[in-house]
């Protein structure tokens, strides 16, 4: 039971590069995943550097699972995107704290 007085409902969970969550890489790439029917607090949201190569995102062991709002309060610049559609894809405007969608 929470036990919390805040009403600060959580978005659910996502799937974050280690590049972002222990080498403190910015979000460079982020998409969201339409979902399994049995993905119970799965936001569908997937948080990447940017920079990995498709052998590092196939290893497992190089993701973990977080709340969103951890990822969010290390990198705000994701905020203004999370109620975005499932099938959303968008990356990082260099230099900038915005992204732009991928068509």
């Amino acid at each position: 039971m929470n036990m919390n007085n805040q009403e600060k409902e959580s978005i659910g969970f996502c799937l974050v590069s280690n590049l972002i969550s222990l080498e403190g890489k910015k979000v460079g790439y982020m998409y969201r995943e339409e979902l399994e029917e049995d993905s119970e607090n799965d936001s569908g949201w997937r948080f990447l550097a940017g920079t990995e190569d498709q052998e590092y995102v196939d290893n497992e062991a190089n993701s973990k699972v977080y709340e969103v709002e951890t990822i969010a309060d290390f990198d705000p610049a994701i905020i203004p995107y999370l109620n975005f559609p499932f099938g959303s894809e968008l990356e990082r405007v260099e230099g900038k704290d915005e992204f732009r969608i991928i068509e």
